[in-house]
């Protein structure tokens, strides 16, 4: 699997970076007893060293912020997500459960202030491309009841058949993780600001915390 960033994006967002990468052989449950203690480990933490009141001005996270901006996103209505999943644990909520692996990338994405996508396998078809949108092309994404109609100001992402992603917001829902899968393609999603370190970080990370808690055997970009 390979990702090929377009041309256009490159030019229009210098700097703009994505990491792609494998892992075959997941274990995907509901949920696990030991994955909630880290989390509740996890939570604590955060809530130690990070405030409600500063959280929008931490660097990492104002890229993200400006990127939405930039693309016709309003980030203080939809927030970059390790923002919103953030948010939720500073305010003394829990964070949606939805299944082990995505549960377990999200606490990385949270450490790491990195945005995540995270596709099941099988359900892809050849490479992915990144690209401008094309005004009026639709859009299915998870928790959307309608399909959205896209301005073409968003950057998304393709396989050889359909939309796959609006970067770095949102996935479409038909190759959504569920029990069933078994191989996921994980993007580890930059932008104009965010060295090619923390998008490291973020993957090294991200592919602990799956295999510690889903099992799976990581191919490296």
């Amino acid at each position: 699997m390979r990702l090929t960033v377009d041309h256009a994006i490159r030019l229009e967002y210098p700097g703009l970076a994505a990491i792609l990468f494998e892992i075959n052989g997941v274990r995907v449950e509901n949920s696990l007893d030991d994955l909630e203690h880290f989390k509740s480990e996890a939570f604590q933490r955060f809530r130690s060293t990070l405030s409600l009141e500063t959280l929008k001005d931490v660097p990492a996270l104002r890229a993200y912020r400006d990127f939405f901006w930039r693309v016709g996103i309003d980030p203080t209505k939809t927030r970059p997500a390790s923002e919103a999943l953030l948010r939720r644990v500073l305010q003394g909520k829990d964070i949606p459960r939805i299944n082990t692996l995505v549960d377990a990338y999200n606490i990385a994405s949270m450490e790491t202030h990195v945005p995540l996508a995270v596709f099941d396998a099988a359900k892809v078809e050849g490479d992915m491309v990144m690209r401008m949108a094309v005004a009026g092309e639709k859009f299915h994404g998870i928790g959307m009841t309608a399909e959205e109609t896209l301005t073409g100001k968003e950057v998304v992402v393709q396989d050889d058949r359909m939309l796959m992603a609006i970067y770095p917001y949102r996935d479409a829902d038909f190759s959504k993780v569920m029990t069933e899968t078994k191989d996921v393609h994980i993007m580890v999603c930059g932008v104009p600001g965010i060295e090619l370190a923390r998008l490291n970080e973020a993957r090294k990370l991200s592919a602990d915390y799956i295999t510690r808690f889903c099992g799976g055997k990581v191919t490296e970009p």
